[in-house]
């Protein structure tokens, strides 16, 4: 798998995860998981950004 491929798919993986710990932390009240979801989220925006740069770069 190329490395941009990879980057864009674990970034995916990495929001779906952190709006999950997100949500579960708002549900049972627990501010430590909902933030840590909430960076969990944004790097895996950041992976997905770095992805689509990586493929723009070997054009």
């Amino acid at each position: 798998m190329d490395s941009s491929t990879r980057d864009k798919a674990e970034g995916a993986l990495h929001q779906l995860k952190g709006k999950v710990k997100e949500v579960a932390g708002m549900i049972s009240d627990n501010p430590k998981l909902e933030l840590e979801g909430a960076v969990e989220k944004i790097a895996g925006k950041v992976q997905v950004k770095i992805g689509k740069y990586n493929e723009y770069i070997k054009r």
